[in-house]
């Protein structure tokens, strides 16, 4: 398989400690001895009093659908609303005062460099962070709050890999220091501290940890921790199926780039794994698997609508994942990583749009209607069922007198409506085209 051309299918789970037997240059080699779980408590001990102990929650809905005990780890709770200042902070406390003067850089899609935001702040640093213009406003306007007068914020290209390219380049031309949002012992070590803080507030280990995934720093921290401390815990990442750049390199045996990168799961659009992180993903043992954008949001709809959890499409991956791509046994105890709650509500039309289609409710239609009265009511009257809905008709364009195609967007109550919906529109006189998901039309129309 060529990585980023191909990618495995999601329900596909790649046991990272075995496969691809490539060795690794020696440098590789001593990144791997030096991520430790000492490392991870030794962050831990920085980032008391400085980072929130996150709620621990048992979640009765996800619960049910799995027949199990599952608990959600907060994170979305945090001081920064996500986990990423537990990396952040520990990599910038540890600068001496000379490299800490001449500030730091980071690139992020937004819950990173609040967290350098907030550490640069306390620690009274300065900072440029790089964000793409995918980004969402809500999250560059918190960096600009949380950082104050110690953070400049600057827009650059559509994706992570622009950031960074930026962020980079300001660090080799000013001197200061870069702060990787994964790729780094350190980053990965304060990130780590998340699984320790849920074996203390369980008071026993769980059965199944299922994490996030976007640039592995996250599992590499967690599963690193584990693997020395917990060897029994199963863990698993999970990535958005149109960002799996982890499963890339688990394929090719190194770090790739991906050919193309979905930008929506935003905290997890990456398009290639880290260099630290990579190796201790692999020799960890976890499992990885992925899951579907539209999946992602109906569980973030599920978690607010129900839960009354605020998720970002990152945040929601690990329990979109749970009992789909990411089998349970029956009674075991299972935690979820809620990885961040930084969501713009702007975003709620798009996040509900993919829920529909995902969920096979929603359905798009070009429908050539003969130009004369009565053509829109017959099909109202002859096409849609009892419970269907038009949520959206629009004339795409007049090609004659005798007929104009429209764009109509029908929802249904049921998936079982769908064959009765096809076969009335396959008997109507006017001339019905269906909109394909994955066509060209599909994704200009959504």
């Amino acid at each position: 398989m060529t990585p980023g051309v191909e990618r495995p299918h999601p329900a596909v789970r790649h046991p990272c400690g075995r496969g691809n037997t490539r060795e690794v240059d020696s440098a590789t080699v001593q990144r791997i001895e030096t991520v430790s779980a000492q490392m991870v408590e030794q962050a831990a001990d920085r980032l008391a009093g400085v980072v929130t102990r996150t709620p621990l929650e048992p979640n009765a809905r996800l619960s049910s659908r799995v027949d199990a005990r599952v608990w959600l780890k907060r994170e979305d709770q945090q001081t920064v609303r996500s986990y990423k200042i537990r990396g952040a902070y520990n990599l910038i406390v540890q600068l001496d005062d000379e490299t800490r003067a001449r500030g730091v850089v980071c690139a992020s899609a937004g819950n990173h460099a609040q967290g350098v935001a907030y550490a640069c702040r306390r620690l009274g640093a300065n900072g440029r962070v790089y964000v793409p213009g995918t980004t969402p406003r809500q999250k560059r306007e918190r960096i600009a709050a949380l950082g104050g007068a110690h953070i400049e914020v600057i827009v650059v290209g559509e994706t992570y890999e622009d950031a960074f390219a930026a962020a980079n380049e300001d660090a080799q031309r000013t001197g200061a220091t870069l702060v990787p949002a994964f790729d780094d012992m350190r980053t990965v070590a304060g990130q780590g501290t998340v699984a320790l803080e849920i074996v203390e507030q369980l008071g026993f280990v769980p059965d199944v940890l299922v994490v996030p995934v976007g640039g592995g720093g996250l599992l590499a921290g967690i599963a690193t921790w584990l693997r020395e401390r917990h060897p029994e815990v199963r863990v698993v990442g999970v990535e958005p199926a149109g960002a799996m750049c982890m499963a890339a390199a688990l394929e090719a045996g190194e770090p790739v780039r991906i050919a193309s990168v979905d930008p929506f799961v935003d905290g997890a659009a990456v398009r290639e794994a880290g260099r630290v992180t990579f190796p201790l993903v692999r020799e960890s043992g976890a499992e990885l698997t992925s899951i579907d954008e539209g999946a992602v949001c109906t569980e973030m709809l599920s978690m607010y609508q129900s839960d009354g959890v605020i998720a970002e499409p990152a945040g929601a991956l690990a329990a979109a994942a749970l009992g789909t791509t990411v089998p349970i046994e029956p009674g075991q105890t299972v935690v979820c990583v809620v990885s961040g709650g930084n969501n713009d509500v702007s975003r709620y039309s798009e996040i509900l749009e993919r829920s529909l289609m995902h969920e096979n409710l929603k359905h798009y239609f070009l429908v050539g209607f003969p130009q004369e009265p009565g053509a829109l009511r017959r099909f109202l009257d002859e096409i849609l069922g009892p419970e269907d809905d038009i949520t959206r008709f629009e004339y795409v364009k007049r090609n004659n007198r005798e007929t104009g195609p429209a764009l109509i967007g029908i929802e249904i109550a049921r998936r079982t409506d769908l064959p009765g919906l096809l076969s009335r529109l396959a008997a109507s006189p006017s001339q019905v085209e269906r909109v394909e998901p994955g066509s060209p039309l599909y994704h200009f129309v959504v």
